[in-house]
């Protein structure tokens, strides 16, 4: 294959995401404001181990909700630090707010899908919102979420909160979510089919509606996943279920990991249910590499090696994947830093992939808050 050959390859594979992001936008909204008067019941579900740290401030915010008739219910999976001892002590002030103990992980079930399938039997409403535990929620947050899933008619919807970085790892990785889901997933057959083929979500913020929780067969059905946002709607998807995706950077916020080590577990854990899937792995990393990398390095050694025509190529190449996330990061108000060093989040993410792929492969999944379920 000559350089010429590679550079157009490289291009067409940058154009790929930047006119799949062009596209998708036009679908990935946020959700409208509330209709005045309009009241839903809604149960906030929230699953949690060890989260003192954010448990307190997740419940303060969600205390603040407007236009809805409001239960929270607080699933304490095994904790060993405090968080039941302060999920208590609010429950005490606001009697919308309660705890329960999660069962005793039964064999053949992730820890988080056994504790959601639990609070769901907790709850007294029919519209029920499964929220990890260190998201926030803007007081119109759940009437928006409630008054969208009605306009549409959703048995599922879910969307990705404004991703909150601090370290270098989170600004280059974290941002990559959007860029995968807006610029891979073609957002009308998310909206205008019910095929499996088009299931996508983020875990950290899934509202559902009961009679399609229980057609779907609900967490018991991804009972052994540890990467809800793909299977719960996949699964709802299956039963002929619609299930939708929103902007929540508006109305949600969320602070997922604080350090490069955090990042680097939490992405890995789940990651063979997706990218890093034995015949996913491949693809993904023809696409990324050759669209988001290959470029830029293309125009290197044309330029050294004086070769104007694949320079040419290199540059719009390099110029593309650089458009698609800078452009996403000027939308969802990201890290300039983490778009400037792009390419390196990219190799970063694959890295990623790969090690994910090579522990299952030999029988080591990745830990997460001491399990490997």
């Amino acid at each position: 294959m000559t350089l010429e050959i590679l550079a157009v390859a490289a291009f067409i594979l940058a154009a790929i995401p930047c006119s799949m992001v062009a596209l998708n936008l036009l679908f990935y909204r946020s959700a409208p404001r509330a209709t005045a008067g309009a009241r839903h019941g809604i149960s906030v579900l929230i699953p949690a181990r060890d989260e003192e740290r954010t448990i307190g401030r997740a419940l303060a915010a969600l205390r603040q909700s407007r236009g809805v008739d409001l239960e929270v219910v607080v699933m304490d999976d095994a904790s060993t630090d405090r968080t039941a001892e302060i999920v208590n002590r609010i429950s005490r002030e606001d009697p919308r707010v309660r705890l329960a103990r999660a069962p005793a992980l039964p064999a053949g079930w992730c820890g988080k899908q056994h504790a959601c399938a639990a609070l769901a039997l907790e709850a007294r409403h029919d519209l029920m919102l499964f929220v990890d535990a260190d998201v926030t929620l803007k007081p119109d947050a759940l009437s928006r979420i409630a008054g969208l899933m009605e306009k549409r008619g959703l048995d599922l919807l879910s969307g990705v909160p404004r991703q909150i970085t601090g370290s270098l790892a989170e600004r280059m990785l974290l941002p990559l979510i959007h860029f995968v889901l807006l610029g891979f997933l073609p957002f009308p057959g998310v909206r205008f089919t019910t095929q499996p083929a088009y299931s996508a979500g983020c875990g950290q913020l899934m509202a559902v509606r009961r009679s399609g929780y229980l057609a779907s067969g609900g967490h018991a059905a991804i009972r052994s996943s540890r990467h809800d946002g793909i299977t719960l709607p996949r699964a709802f998807r299956k039963a002929g279920r619609p299930t939708d995706l929103f902007d929540a950077t508006d109305i949600a916020d969320c602070r997922m990991y604080d350090s490069a080590a955090a990042v680097w577990s939490g992405l890995a854990k789940n990651a063979t249910e997706g990218m890093a899937s034995p015949g996913g792995i491949l693809p993904w990393t023809v696409l990324l590499f050759g669209g988001q990398v290959l470029p830029l390095l293309l125009a290197g050694v044309a330029a050294a090696a004086g070769i104007p025509t694949v320079l040419g190529w290199a540059l719009a190449g390099t110029g593309l994947a650089f458009a698609t996330r800078f452009g996403l990061a000027l939308r969802f108000g990201q890290s300039w830093i983490g778009a400037i060093l792009h390419p390196f989040g990219i190799l970063g993410l694959l890295a990623i992939q790969w090690f994910a792929l090579l522990k299952q492969t030999f029988g080591q999944p990745v830990p997460w808050k001491g399990r490997t379920a």
